[in-house]
């Protein structure tokens, strides 16, 4: 049988959509334009977030 995983929370920070094109504003010899790619500093473009580690509380004395 399959094994089923859990799925992974969206980060927070860019909702999703890790790596974005970002024009330079200039254009390549053959006319298209220069980009460069950015990827979210939060997740290290990967869309996704690490589920919270579970902490154990102490009650009482």
């Amino acid at each position: 049988m399959p094994q089923r995983t859990l799925p992974r929370p969206i980060c927070g920070h860019c909702d999703g959509f890790p790596t974005v094109a970002i024009t330079t504003g200039t254009r390549t010899p053959a006319g298209e334009h220069r980009t460069i790619t950015a990827d979210c500093p939060a997740c290290n473009g990967t869309g996704h977030t690490l589920p919270a580690a579970r902490t154990h509380a102490r009650i009482g004395a």
